[in-house]
């Protein structure tokens, strides 16, 4: 519960002398003053007990401003483990009816239980004091974020006109002013949600409260593992793919090889081959028509797919294996697989075939989008013509993925800047990483390879932090190589909570969402 009358004295007596400290129990008769007249309208002051159960769980978190000896405002706070309650929690469940006995050292969040100051101190913006130094705590203690609910005392004025949903909304816009929920936005605090019967009591609110949030991007697990800890960083590989004809797979797979090779000796994460990277081996059988060809192709992905989730757990390096063509239930898919090191292997299937694909290779679209967890963040993956439809990209931000890997297959110039501007723009939209890597070369006598265009890169957003075009390293075009580069998350995690715009944190929920309707 968040009650910020934040307060000035008479101009006639400006002599104060405020001290920031911690509470102790002497104080216990300020604060019930304070309180009794705060919450005058909700019950007044907690009993005695409450304020010494406060004090002996979590000392630290419970903070005060005094003028010439008297408490004129305070702060309580709690540590939980944010994950056993949820967004979906009342004031009660979340505080232990405010006895504290929901405090968890070992908890991720600090958690506002009160808040309050006196109504003889407007204007010393003693509220702003306190939300500052619990800041500081919740970084002290090196903790995720401050999570708090808040009141929203002048509902009361127009809950006959709108619902709270639609007040908070033309709070958050300035239409309207609320002495708490303008405050807190004013503080760094984005509204989650709105909460119901969050306390009852609080009759100017009508039992709701927001559901605030203040983000510590200072952040690092105080004890991380030894093995297995998040990683702030990854270096990727990406290969530009030379379409060359080879007599056999065993052939094909030499050259695989050779760059998965290279790049486990420079200690990359993850390599990224491109799409249909396997396509010359059209070559080494006789078709007579397209989907013929194709459909030979599909016959060696077993193969393929068992030797290359070989090379990553040989390699000690995560492959995405392009893509290739899958037959499943007499149907054609192009599909992704990511082979982990540990010997894992999961699939992404394209969901859109292109016109091409559909009209002379009768290729089906997939109906699942995922994002993988592996060993350095969090990732996913859209086949060539996918990352042109930003629902996908949307939707997998949704997940926290921190890369998008975009194998692809283009032959025009025109085509790849498709596949280019449009992974551009899922990078800055989605405020992460997009790796993109492509095929170049000529093939003249295998039917639809005949001829490609590509340059492989990796995309960033586009703020002070990132390379001044949001272009982190790019390839000569239309020549084998590859590309290797190193990616801080930390960034991404600045740019979400300090950016000089924020497109997650300025998405307008109230107006708009993509939602998936596929299978999950």
């Amino acid at each position: 519960m968040q009650d910020n009358n934040c307060s000035t004295p008479s101009v006639d007596d400006p002599e104060h002398i405020l001290e920031l400290r911690h509470l102790t129990i002497e104080d216990y008769a300020d604060v019930k003053e304070l309180m009794d007249i705060v919450y005058s309208q909700v019950g007044g002051a907690w009993p005695l007990k409450n304020f010494q159960s406060q004090l002996n769980v979590f000392p630290e978190g419970q903070i005060c401003i005094e003028d010439k000896g008297k408490v004129v405002a305070a702060a309580i706070s709690v540590i939980v483990d944010y994950d056993k309650f949820g967004d979906k929690h009342t004031y009660d469940d979340i505080t232990g009816d405010a006895y504290m006995s929901t405090h968890d050292p070992k908890g991720d969040v600090l958690y506002g239980v009160d808040l309050f100051v006196s109504p003889d101190y407007r204007g010393l913006r003693l509220g702003r004091r306190l939300y500052e130094a619990r800041k500081e705590v919740c970084r002290n203690l090196n903790l995720k974020s401050i999570v708090a609910g808040g009141r929203i005392p002048n509902y009361m004025k127009y809950a006959a006109q709108m619902s709270p949903y639609e007040y908070v909304e033309l709070v958050k816009s300035k239409d309207i002013h609320d002495p708490i929920l303008t405050f807190q936005l004013s503080n760094g605090f984005e509204v989650k949600q709105l909460l119901k019967a969050y306390f009852p009591e609080d009759k100017a609110s009508h039992g709701y409260a927001t559901l605030l949030q203040w983000h510590n991007i200072y952040y690092d697990p105080e004890e991380p593992e030894l093995l297995g800890s998040q990683r702030n960083s990854a270096r990727i590989g990406c290969i530009q793919w030379q379409m060359r004809y080879f007599n056999d797979i065993p052939e094909l797979l030499q050259q695989v090889e050779y760059f998965v090779d290279a790049l486990s000796d420079y200690k990359c994460d993850v390599a990224l081959f491109p799409e249909f990277f396997n396509a010359p081996l059209m070559g080494i059988k006789q078709a007579d028509t397209s989907i013929d060809a194709i459909w030979n192709l599909a016959t060696y992905t077993d193969e393929i797919l068992t030797e290359i989730s070989r090379l990553a757990v040989s390699y000690n390096i995560n492959v995405i294996a392009g893509s290739v063509p899958v037959i499943e239930d007499n149907e054609l898919f192009n599909v992704s697989y990511f082979c982990h090191r540990d010997g894992r292997v999961e699939s992404q299937y394209k969901l859109h075939p292109t016109p091409h694909e559909k009209k002379d290779w009768i290729m089906q679209g997939g109906n699942k989008l995922q994002a993988f967890d592996t060993d350095f963040g969090k990732v996913g993956i859209l086949i060539c013509y996918d990352v042109e439809f930003p629902e996908l990209g949307r939707l997998l931000a949704d997940q926290d993925i921190q890369i998008l890997f975009v194998p692809f297959w283009t032959d025009t110039k025109n085509g790849y800047l498709r596949v280019r501007r449009c992974s551009q723009a899922r990078a800055i939209e989605n405020e992460c990483y997009v790796a993109i890597a492509g095929s170049v070369g000529n093939l003249p006598k295998v039917d639809n390879v005949d001829i490609q265009y590509g340059q492989t890169a990796v995309f960033s957003p586009s703020d002070f932090s990132f390379p001044h075009d949001a272009i982190v390293s790019e390839t000569t075009p239309n020549t084998e190589m590859t590309l290797i580069v190193d990616l801080d998350f930390d960034k991404l995690k600045q740019l979400k909570n300090e950016g000089s715009v924020r497109n997650y944190l300025d998405r307008r929920r109230d107006l708009y969402e993509v939602k998936w309707k596929g299978e999950k």
